[in-house]
Formats: structure tokens, C-alpha cells, sequence
């Protein structure tokens, strides 16, 4: 029996395991993929946003050779940190279905069964893109997850979006020889893009380097071709790629599944006590982005490791008074 069963190996999976073992607790983490499986998905050269103190978890120090690091650097300080914290981990093995209830909750992965006083849901949400819902999205040129650019040189290419991934995305692509062609759904680039990433893309965009479509949405995507929707009617490009920078969202029927209910809002937020991280289902906690439901842009690592010591600090205090 484990005191806490935390499920996801991200940051913020990671954090909770370092709380709970420094307070005394057993903790069991469990990952569906590899550790930090997101930052695995990340785009092969990205460069972080933030500087490296608000990555650190556990106090460890982030060092790099950058003012900002970069994803090489990050999942070397991750494999560092659970290395060096003896943290327990179980990798590829997916959640299944959490039974029971707290004291005695029951953890079916598709590996085993594992038994815990209490569970932490870690999952952040990057394995879930938001989906373009129409014909063709389904097809294997269809890409919700950027990389880097060199097979797409001499292709022509298609960028959905106007935020940070979608514009970074479309400059990489340009600057290695493919031809891009940008998708945004409203009037403008968003003023959430990076103040240094913005005006250069505006410039290739006004330049003629980079196609870009405004107040457009994708009607088809075909083979060859992709077909949109304009102010000026309907357009068809001719397409090799599509590239769709769509955002990414919690896994909702997963949480369902695990017995989480939603506040009567749009945005799908998970019930929880914003002062314990505590669930509506008792002794389950959320932990990092996965608490915003689908407003993805409230919580990052460095304003969520909080998360870590409110639930173990919440777990020893409900222990104290039984």
C-alpha cells in the first residue's frame, strides 16, 4: 500500500513524488510514456520562454549554458532530478481505472494493480490536440505536433494557427526551404506571440515570403489539396502538409473516468479546492495545467509547483487528525 500514487511523469508529476518522499511518504509515480513525455514532443531545437530557476522543482538547481535553456537541457535536468531524488517511478504503463476510495483506492494500469491511501492526477494535456473537425483531418498528413523542418523542405506546406507554436513553426519551415502558407481564423497574428517572434513574421508575411490567410477556416483537406474558406469565397491551395497549431486539451473522458466532475463552465474546469488541490472525488488531487481545463494558458510549471507541497501538506494534516 502506498501513501500516494501520482500519475504523470512531468514536472509536476515529479515535484509531487520529491514532496511526498521528503515528508516521509511513499509515492508511487506512473507514466503512460517516457519521462517528461511532453517535453519529448517538443520541437527538436525549442527554446524555453522561461529562464531556468522557474523550471526547477525540488530546489534542484537548472543550470545551462543559455539565459533561457533549451529542450535538451530540460529532459537532462528531469532524468537528473528523479535520478538523484531515488524517485520511484514505472514508465509506459498506462492508467487504466482508479476504484475504491480514499484509504484504499485501487490504481489498474495495463500492467498491474497497485493499492494507495491516496491519488494525485498529474497529466497536464499535451497528448490531446484540439481537433480541426472536418473532412480529411484524419489523414496522415494531418500534423499536430512540430518537430523541426528538414523533411518539408521543397513541400508546400500549410500552418493553422496564430499564436507562439503556429508562428515558430511557419518562420522554421520558411527559413528551410518549404513553402508556407498560414491559416488564422481571426483579423491578426495574436498578441500573445512573443514580442520577438511577432514583427518577423509580419515582416515575411508582408514581404510575400509566407502566404498568409486571415478571417480563414480549413473546409477540406485532401491529398493534394487544401481547400478554405475566405472574405474573397472559397480557396484551394495546393498542399503537401498540414501543419495544425490547434492547442492541445486535458484529457476529459480520462478524467471522467476517474470520477472527476466539471464546474458548469465552458472552459470544463475540474472541480477541486483551490487550497488543497483536493477533487471532488475525496483523497484525489489535481496537480499542474490539468486544473484549467481547457483554459491551457493559466497554469505552467513555475507558478504550479506550488501544487506539490499543498497536497501533501493537505494529506499529512487529514493523516494528523484521524
Amino acid at each position: 500500500m502506498h501513501d500516494i500514487v501520482i500519475i504523470g511523469a512531468g514536472p509536476l508529476g515529479l515535484a509531487c513524488g520529491i514532496a511526498a518522499k521528503r515528508a516521509g511518504l511513499s509515492h508511487l509515480i506512473l507514466e503512460k510514456g517516457a519521462l517528461v513525455h511532453s517535453f519529448v514532443g517538443y520541437p527538436t531545437d525549442l527554446e524555453f520562454f522561461s529562464t531556468p530557476e522557474l523550471l526547477e522543482i525540488g530546489g534542484i538547481p537548472f543550470t545551462t549554458r543559455h539565459y533561457k535553456p533549451v529542450r535538451a537541457e530540460a529532459l537532462e535536468y528531469y532524468r537528473h532530478v528523479a535520478r538523484v531524488e531515488d524517485l520511484r517511478i514505472r514508465l509506459y504503463e498506462r492508467v487504466l481505472e482508479i476504484g475504491g476510495e480514499v484509504g484504499g483506492f485501487r490504481i489498474q494500469t495495463g500492467k498491474g494493480l497497485y493499492h494507495s491511501r491516496h491519488v494525485v492526477i498529474a497529466t497536464g494535456f499535451f497528448d490531446c490536440p484540439n481537433p480541426l473537425d472536418v473532412r480529411g483531418s484524419d489523414l496522415s498528413k494531418v500534423i499536430h505536433y512540430y518537430k523541426e523542418p528538414f523533411a518539408y523542405a521543397q513541400q508546400k506546406v500549410a500552418v493553422i494557427g496564430a499564436k507562439n507554436s503556429a508562428a515558430k513553426a511557419a518562420l522554421d519551415l520558411y527559413r528551410h526551404g518549404a513553402e508556407v502558407s498560414l491559416v488564422i481564423r481571426g483579423a491578426e497574428i495574436s498578441d500573445k506571440v512573443k514580442y520577438w517572434i511577432k514583427p518577423d513574421l509580419e515582416n515575411r508575411i508582408q514581404e510575400g515570403a509566407i502566404q498568409a490567410y486571415y478571417h480563414s477556416t480549413v473546409q477540406e483537406i485532401t491529398e493534394r489539396h487544401l481547400a478554405l474558406q475566405t472574405p474573397a469565397g472559397e480557396v484551394v491551395l495546393e498542399n503537401d502538409w498540414v501543419f495544425a497549431m490547434t492547442g492541445y486539451r486535458p484529457d476529459f473522458e480520462m478524467l471522467r473516468q476517474f470520477g472527476l466532475a466539471f464546474e458548469p463552465d465552458v472552459w470544463q474546469t475540474p472541480i477541486h479546492n483551490r487550497a488543497t488541490m483536493e477533487s471532488n472525488r475525496a483523497g484525489v488531487y489535481l496537480a499542474g495545467v490539468v486544473c484549467g481545463g481547457l483554459r491551457t494558458n493559466v497554469w505552467f510549471i513555475e507558478n504550479s509547483r506550488i501544487h506539490a507541497d499543498m497536497i501533501v501538506t493537505d494529506i499529512l494534516q487529514k493523516s494528523s487528525l484521524a
